[in-house]
């Protein structure tokens, strides 16, 4: 992103773990980024707080509010579907993009995005690593080559304070299996399992653990009666999503309205 202009940013849930962390990132890119609206909840006690301070880094000069006060060219949004829905709004009639990070997301409340894409440009993505993505590349290629005669299991492990379950990855990660193998996720999904539950040919397994402060794990394990081939990826810190996000955020300006992903960002 060099000699870039500078990318001014609005950031929901501000004092949140990934709040914080994008804004201390944002605030430290020596000039590549800078912060025109903190935003958190009205009854976050946070609010009139200095964003700087609050995310660690020092006084920046810009209050935590609960509305929009300077427009942003870019919103990033890591906040809850419900909190989603309302910046989707106000996005939509102040004309600000938006980079979506929020997980858990209903089929109605994902409906909303692609319905408020046709009006303005949104990057929304499950995970926002660079890794990831590529690893939702490749396991679909794994797939298509290998066949139905291989089972697939996918298991990820997050933080204690997970609200959904399976992750947004996991999830992301099997329907792009699906893709490339011509199944429905909706009738191959088997969300865990426990009595007498023998495997059903070509359902993928999807298993949650939430364990202390685990930022991420995701696996992915192709088996026959033969071999096992196992894919995976781990995210060490929050950093990662924080950097793929403001990536996102720094080549949706000027993008004409329409829903992207991590791989148009990335060029995959």
């Amino acid at each position: 992103m060099n000699n870039q202009k500078i990318v001014s940013l609005g950031i929901t849930g501000s004092a949140g773990r990934m709040g914080r962390r994008i804004a201390a990132i944002a605030i430290e890119s020596q000039g590549r980024f800078d912060i025109a609206s903190a935003l958190e909840s009205p009854r976050s006690p946070d609010i009139g707080r200095d964003i700087g301070e609050v995310a660690g880094v020092g006084k920046y000069g810009v209050s935590i509010t609960a509305e929009i006060q300077d427009k942003p060219q870019v919103l990033i949004d890591f906040s809850s579907p419900d909190s989603t829905l309302n910046w989707l709004d106000v996005c939509r009639s102040r004309n600000i993009p938006m980079v979506i990070g929020t997980t858990g997301l209903t089929e109605s409340q994902l409906a909303a995005v692609a319905d408020t894409a046709g009006a303005l440009p949104i990057v929304h993505a499950a995970n926002m690593s660079v890794g990831v993505n590529l690893l939702l590349r490749v396991v679909a290629q794994v797939a298509r080559v290998l066949g139905g005669d291989y089972d697939i299991e996918i298991s990820e492990t997050h933080h204690r304070f997970k609200k959904d379950a399976p992750s947004g990855t996991a999830i992301a990660l099997a329907k792009s299996i699906c893709s490339a193998t011509g199944k429905s996720y909706g009738e191959v999904a088997q969300l865990g399992r426990g009595g007498v539950c023998p495997r059903k040919p070509g359902e993928i397994g999807m298993h949650a653990l939430r364990v202390g402060d685990t930022v991420g794990e995701h696996t992915v394990h192709f088996g026959n009666l033969g071999e096992t081939i196992t894919i995976g990826h781990s995210a060490h810190t929050r950093d990662t999503f924080v950097h793929g996000a403001l990536r996102a955020a720094a080549w949706l300006v000027g993008k004409k309205p329409g829903l992207y992903s991590m791989l148009d960002v990335l060029d995959l």
